[in-house]
């Protein structure tokens, strides 16, 4: 996957602008990846003209641009632009499939007010309805738009659907909640701003790679078939999976959080096959098996013996090797 930052840079008009985009989005995809994700309405930025001068047709000039490069590259490319339909206008990121064609398009369902007595947003822009989760060749992805970050409905709903990366272009960096957002729901997050750090967030929270005023592009190759377990019963398992396949998974250790996150490398190996082979559950389940004792334990009743992958294995310390 591929994020790029505009680094604070914007021009006088809208092809300016494009141009310049167009300029980091060729970058990016000079990296093949499989997916860019763009900043948030990144041709009207700074410009101070009426929506109805600068909004485009989902199948305006800047998609038509951009469908072209995604064609060529055989890459998804998250475009987020100021989009006109239905008579109103709209804060949407449009998502373009490898073949060049619109696959899908969020908008943005909290656009963040323009006048002090809350009667406009964003100069105009009509609040979106609802949380789609698209599918891609490779998994499900999720959008939100910079100031539904504030909003943590949207990000659960997300989660709830099965989204594996969610994507937020955005106008400014967004901080720490992004990062909580990626840790609470277990998934990637991917930001594109036009400010500075455009981020890749692993699904514990964690800051994989970021652009600076310097840097406008990254690149990360992940997996979305990964696991994320509880150290509790698995002290030894990223030991046993690191010596059993050298180079074919990456563990990441996060002690302090007592989470480790397992993501194979190896395209011959799935994280179902090395939880089957190494017997872990993921942490969801691990704590689910607590919220089915406590259940019964709430209704007076003794809790029923379960059948746990880890079987009789230490809780809290290593086997040897």
């Amino acid at each position: 996957m591929a994020t790029v930052c505009l680094a604070g840079r914007s021009y006088q008009t809208v092809e300016e602008n494009r141009k310049y985009v167009m300029k980091l989005l060729d970058l990016a995809l000079s990296q093949k990846p499989d997916i860019v994700c763009l900043p948030e309405a990144f041709t009207k930025l700074d410009i101070k003209r009426p929506l109805d001068e600068i909004a485009e047709e989902a199948s305006g000039p800047t998609t038509r641009i951009v469908s072209e490069k995604a064609r060529e590259a055989g890459c998804y490319i998250i475009c987020p632009i100021m989009t006109r339909r239905d008579g109103k206008f709209w804060n949407s990121a449009i998502i373009i499939d490898r073949s060049g064609e619109v696959l899908g398009i969020y908008d943005k369902v909290h656009p963040v007010t323009s006048s002090n007595d809350y009667t406009v947003f964003e100069d105009g822009v009509t609040p979106g309805t609802d949380f789609p989760v698209f599918k891609l060749d490779f998994g499900r992805i999720g959008i939100q738009i910079c100031f539904d970050i504030c909003f943590p409905e949207g990000w659960r709903e997300l989660s709830e659907k099965g989204a594996k990366i969610v994507f937020w272009p955005s106008a400014y960096n967004g901080g720490l909640p992004l990062q909580a957002y990626a840790w609470l729901n277990r998934y990637f997050v991917v930001s594109s701003v036009c400010s500075d750090k455009s981020r890749i967030i692993d699904p514990l929270g964690r800051i994989l790679a970021e652009t600076d005023y310097y840097v406008n592009v990254i690149t990360r190759d992940i997996s979305l078939d990964y696991v994320i377990a509880h150290y509790d019963f698995n002290f030894d398992i990223p030991d046993r999976i690191i010596k059993a396949y050298p180079g074919g998974v990456e563990v990441r250790s996060y002690a302090d959080d007592a989470f480790f996150i397992v993501e194979p490398i190896d395209r011959q190996l799935t994280a179902k096959r090395l939880q089957d082979e190494f017997r872990f559950e993921s942490a969801e389940k691990y704590f689910e098996r607590h919220r089915i004792a406590y259940e019964r334990m709430r209704r007076g009743d003794k809790p029923q013996p379960q059948l746990a992958a880890h079987g009789d294995r230490p809780q809290y310390s290593k086997r040897d090797l």
